[in-house]
């Protein structure tokens, strides 16, 4: 696959750690070479087309994308597929100073497309650059944090919406967020709060581990009845669930052992898994929650057409098993004791081995790198396309859990 791209996703955070867009690349496997303008064109279209239907709209709610793009691709056709207020488009001073990449820029704003300039030092040598913009982004990636504070200081009169990138570890996030930055670019969520800062397990998430050992051990509908009655919280969740616009039930289900009978064991403990990723109270959650449902929508779409039913239904939880340690603040081992797993899922969560845990991989891959991502997808030959729009697909399907 030499010449087809994989899309990478950051996570976009804003300052209280919830997650409010995405920032997208296609990069090429050779660092020295770009791409054409017609599969540019591709990328932003496949883009387009997985985050909007026909029916709802855009499927990202207000989320933003931020894209990185050249020149050549700002006045392409396919840009017509995005929408103008969820969309913000990388530029350099370079691009600003060029007459005919300017009169892009230009007409990119006028139908409302934001326009983000890919470094803050070089604007504070000419301000009038900043007309041109809806944002500037600070690299913190350097060791010197204090110079990148003191340009945040001398941008924060202007106004401008201000993205801070490459803040790799929590306690350069709480000092950004303190300053007042708008919104954050990296791997936060790669990188867990201290464990120490963890509470233990909270009483519905003790009642969700007791339900998913239950179905693990095929224990009677009647059994997982009465456990589910001690919990009202619990029950509402299920109920609603069973009844959502997405399950095609004809009419209301009102009953817990109806619901049981209908859901079935394997989509049970599914839910049950998301349910107790959803139930921490950890006030880090927001990005970890939604990179684990990523990565289990992910698995799964890509196992669909090569393991079976149930095998697929178990990459979902094996996706979100993943981050479940850094959600719940203890060790992946302490997970592993509490929860009732397969030996299969098992040896995913803890070494990536198994028949599960390739794929577990290759999901995680799509948040670091493009060669890995490629290197992973070979032997299952996987083409770019498929797994860029799996993952695509996958964003869309979170933004549009119920809440």
């Amino acid at each position: 696959m030499p010449d087809e791209n994989f899309i990478i996703r950051d996570p976009l955070l804003d300052s209280k750690q919830n997650v409010i867009g995405y920032a997208l690349s296609w990069p090429t496997r050779n660092l020295e070479s770009s791409l054409s303008e017609e599969r540019l064109a591709i990328y932003i279209a496949a883009i387009g087309d997985a985050f909007n239907n026909p029916e709802d709209g855009w499927l990202l709610a207000a989320s933003l994308i931020f894209l990185d793009v050249p020149p050549s691709a700002l006045s392409l056709d396919a840009l017509s597929r995005l929408p103008p207020k969820n969309t913000v488009f990388g530029v350099t001073v370079a691009d600003l100073r060029e007459q005919n990449t300017l009169a892009k820029i230009v007409a990119l704003r006028e139908r409302g497309f934001g326009i983000s300039l890919c470094d803050a030092n070089l604007v504070l040598h000419d301000k009038s650059l900043l007309a041109h913009l809806t944002c500037v982004e600070i690299d913190f990636s350097s060791t010197d944090f204090t110079t990148q504070a003191k340009v945040y200081g001398a941008l924060k009169q202007s106004g401008i919406r201000m993205l801070a990138r490459q803040v790799t570890d929590w306690q350069a996030f709480d000092v950004c967020a303190s300053l007042g930055l708008d919104a954050f670019v990296g791997k936060l969520h790669l990188t867990p709060r201290s464990i120490s800062q963890s509470r233990g397990l909270n009483p519905s998430q003790t009642v969700i581990l007791r339900l998913m050992q239950m179905v693990r051990a095929n224990a009677e509908i009647q059994q997982l009845e009465d456990v589910l009655k001690r919990d009202a919280a619990v029950t509402y969740k299920l109920l609603r669930y069973i009844n959502s616009a997405g399950q095609g039930q004809r009419r209301e289900i009102q009953s817990l052992k109806q619901a049981l009978q209908l859901l079935g064991y394997n989509p049970l403990y599914r839910w049950l898994s998301l349910l107790l990723a959803t139930s921490t109270t950890n006030g880090f959650s927001p990005v970890l929650l939604e990179a684990a449902l990523v990565r289990g929508r992910l698995a799964e779409t890509l196992g669909k057409n090569i393991l079976s039913k149930a095998d697929a239904e178990n990459l979902f939880v094996v996706g979100m098993f993943s981050l479940l340690d850094r959600l719940l603040g203890i060790s992946m081992d302490d997970v592993l004791a509490k929860i009732q797993v397969s030996e299969a899922i098992s040896n995913a969560l803890l070494s990536r081995t198994g028949v599960y845990g390739p794929f577990l991989a290759l999901a995680e891959a799509c948040e670091l790198n493009a060669n890995l991502v490629a290197a992973l997808a070979l032997p299952y030959h996987f083409s770019a396309a498929e797994i860029n729009h799996s993952h695509l697909s996958a964003l869309a399907w979170v933004k549009n859990l119920p809440a």
